[in-house]
């Protein structure tokens, strides 16, 4: 069994943002006495956001990133063991999964996804940092003296650009999502 650095930031993601999801949803009713979203709900939730997440990821990175190949070769698509998920897709699954459940459970899509928006930089910083682990998606040549070698991009110093990503994304979004939502 091999531990992939995704692997850990997904987990990671999900369940932390699940947590203070629940502590979201805990303090919403609290101080506003209405009961918007149930707890219980959003614990359903997010099986079926997990399925978005890997399923929207997986068919979003077919299309968006090599089309042809997996056209040719639609089995391994499901070989999300081989790598390559997109951000886009599992966007797209994530708001089609919430879509499907509120109408189901007939709950405001817009208050889940509200939810969801304060959650979702804690996933997106543990991606980020995931990136600069495996050493993907690096930035331009840097002489700055927190530029990075990455084994992939040559033997010059980078712009750690995962680095910069994650606490823009993940920090800085975090904070100012959960500033205006929750204030």
């Amino acid at each position: 069994i091999q531990i992939r650095w995704y692997s850990i930031a997904y987990v990671l993601g999900i369940v932390l943002g699940w947590i203070y999801a629940n502590k979201i949803i805990k303090n919403i009713t609290i101080r506003h006495n209405f009961l918007a979203i149930k707890k219980k709900d959003f614990d359903d939730l997010i099986f079926y956001l997990i399925i978005g997440i890997i399923i929207g990821g997986r068919l979003g990175y077919a299309i968006f990133y090599n089309p042809k190949y997996y056209l040719n070769n639609l089995e391994e698509i499901l070989m999300i063991w081989q790598g390559g998920m997109s951000f886009h897709g599992g966007l797209l699954g994530v708001i089609i999964t919430t879509l499907l459940y509120s109408k189901k459970k007939q709950i405001s899509f817009f208050q889940l996804t509200d939810v969801i928006a304060c959650c979702a930089p804690i996933g997106l910083f543990f991606g980020r940092i995931a990136n600069f682990i495996n050493g993907e998606l690096y930035g331009k040549i840097s002489d700055l003296p927190w530029a990075v070698i990455f084994p992939a991009g040559g033997n010059i110093p980078r712009h750690p650009s995962q680095i910069y990503e994650a606490l823009l994304e993940g920090v800085l979004l975090f904070i100012i999502i959960n500033f205006f939502a929750l204030k």
